[in-house]
């Protein structure tokens, strides 16, 4: 996979970012078939995961830092970017 810098921050990023808005109660309510689905986006080289504490009032969250937890680095041995974007209501 090719990959793109992040604005000025010098951090490579994928082209393709996994959005997780539909995981938790809103869309999809089972864990374990989202942490399979983030595990095999970075498998494939996505190292981007958008997520917001509104996707699922913040259950999304919680999926992706399970997902994290014991997958921490990615085959090139760096971390993936997570982007956390506030709501504020």
């Amino acid at each position: 996979m090719k990959y793109r810098t992040l604005g000025r921050t010098g951090i490579q990023v994928s082209p393709c970012a996994l959005g997780t808005m539909m995981f938790g109660a809103a869309g999809n309510p089972d864990h374990d078939e989202s942490i399979r689905i983030i595990h095999h986006a970075l498998d494939a080289g996505i190292n981007f995961v958008d997520t917001a504490d509104i996707y699922s009032d913040g259950e999304s969250e919680e999926i992706v830092g399970k997902a994290l937890k014991d997958r921490h680095r990615l085959r090139n041995g760096e971390r993936p970017c997570v982007d956390k974007t506030a709501a504020f209501r």
